[in-house]
């Protein structure tokens, strides 16, 4: 009986390319007594897994937490795996404004001690007393009620490129953090005014709403399905938009655009810019905005030490990251020294350039040879390890990465283990000439006719 996933991301994307599905991003959340969350999490493994669904997903004792994509064959199949429990029966399901097939590539479950880590050791609070529920036009009249404090429940990575006008934004890693502060920076506020919370899909609101409620506040009121269904909603009816910017997600995407606002800058030159990346060095992952000149010039790091880390054979790169713990050092991605811009403005200071519509390029068919090793730099040479399948001289080969995007050459020819040669296997370390700098994330195919 498989429980886990077994296969790696490149596995997986190579499946969901060569399938040729349209794949829907999606996420949901319920708050419910599960008695036995591992036995609730194995189910829902079994019952998903066949349906290729792929995301990451949160169970506990309070209930569910769940981001996730699935082919939108399946979808009234996994409506009715989710409704088979009574909890979950007509539940909200928040569809991502933008989709990519490669949004998750692993089908993660995890038990954990809450959905939502709120740091809270309160037996008097009581988490179902939640505030009132808005729609995204209730939500917009009371925007523009003087007595009205808007706060967002979010972190200020998500926060920074995208936002409600004039909202509180307080300047935290984790919701946890949140809480407290906002209650004593709110503490003259808990009669009278209105105290309006919003969060990526409402989750934290339906925490943090019944928290304040419990502190004393009387007039909670948060987005129904946050931005996501907030976005859905301005768009169906025709509504303004009162948030600007990208909508921060906890997957591959890492935002979608909910206006064409830009609110934020590239952390490396000032350039206003809303794109997040996780720093190429996997020794330190930092996440952080970067323009494409940026990215570039320095080749997806965060430093010129990650740039030089990442040049390093990879044994001396696992010998330099051993035994550092980053934590939640990726997401500190505005307080991190080695990032000269701050953001520190609220409104629009750029608009994003508009979408082309291009005609939809075919799907490349590969098959996983290995990855990129070394870079030499004077020779315009390419080192790679063959970890799967053979290629031989003539092959077409595909190189893919987060920076390299993705670039096909012929091979002309080819030098395996020190010594020039026309094949080579698994477990060869092969060199040739590329006419581009190449990373050590880039990843080696061979592509199918």
């Amino acid at each position: 009986m498989q429980l886990y996933n077994t296969l790696s991301a490149d596995e997986r994307a190579a499946m969901i390319d060569d399938a040729g599905k349209q794949r829907l991003t999606l996420s949901f959340y319920a708050y419910a007594r599960i008695e036995d969350p591992t036995k609730f999490r194995n189910e829902l493994f079994l019952a998903w897994n066949p349906l290729e669904v792929l995301g990451r997903i949160y169970v506990a004792h309070e209930g569910i937490n769940a981001q996730l994509s699935l082919p939108a064959d399946h979808f009234y199949e996994f409506k009715e795996t989710i409704e088979a429990y009574d909890f979950m029966k007509g539940i909200r399901l928040n569809i991502a404004v933008e989709h990519d097939d490669h949004s998750f590539l692993k089908l993660t479950i995890k038990v954990r001690d809450k959905i939502v880590a709120d740091g809270l050791d309160d037996d008097t609070f009581d988490s179902s007393n939640i505030g009132v529920h808005l729609k995204a036009k209730d939500f917009n009249e009371l925007l523009e009620d003087p007595d009205t404090i808007v706060v967002d429940m979010r972190n200020h990575y998500e926060s920074e490129i995208g936002h409600f006008k004039k909202a509180i934004k307080p300047d935290v890693d984790t919701f946890r953090e949140s809480l407290p502060i906002i209650e004593e920076q709110l503490s003259e506020h808990k009669q009278g005014k209105k105290l309006l919370m919003y969060c990526t899909g409402g989750i934290r609101c339906e925490k943090a709403s019944a928290y304040f409620k419990h502190k004393g506040f009387e007039n909670v009121y948060q987005l129904e399905g946050g931005i996501i269904e907030y976005a859905r909603q301005v768009k169906a009816e025709g509504l303004e938009s009162k948030f600007v910017g990208k909508n921060f997600v906890f997957d591959h995407r890492l935002g979608e655009r909910i206006t064409d606002d830009i609110v934020s800058k590239c952390h490396q030159c000032g350039k206003p810019c809303d794109d997040h990346t996780n720093c190429a060095n996997e020794g330190c992952h930092l996440l952080f905005i970067q323009c494409e000149e940026c990215a570039a010039a320095m080749e997806g790091c965060c430093s010129p030490t990650c740039v030089e880390v990442i040049h390093m054979p990879e044994e001396e790169q696992k010998a330099v990251r051993r035994g550092i713990m980053n934590g939640n050092k990726i997401f500190k991605k505005g307080k991190s020294d080695v990032l000269v811009y701050k953001n520190t403005t609220d409104a629009p200071i750029a608009k994003a350039p508009a979408a082309e519509k291009i005609k939809k390029q075919p799907k490349i068919k590969k098959t996983y040879l290995g990855k990129a090793m070394h870079y030499f730099v004077k020779a315009g040479v390419g080192q790679f390890q063959i970890e799967e399948n053979e290629m031989q001289t003539g092959d077409n080969i595909l190189i893919s990465g987060p920076t390299t995007g993705q670039q096909i050459i012929t091979l002309e020819e080819m030098v395996v283990n020190g010594q020039k040669t026309s094949v080579a296997k698994p477990g060869d370390v092969v060199t040739f000439k590329v006419p581009f700098r190449i990373r050590l994330s880039d990843k080696i195919y061979k592509t199918i006719e």
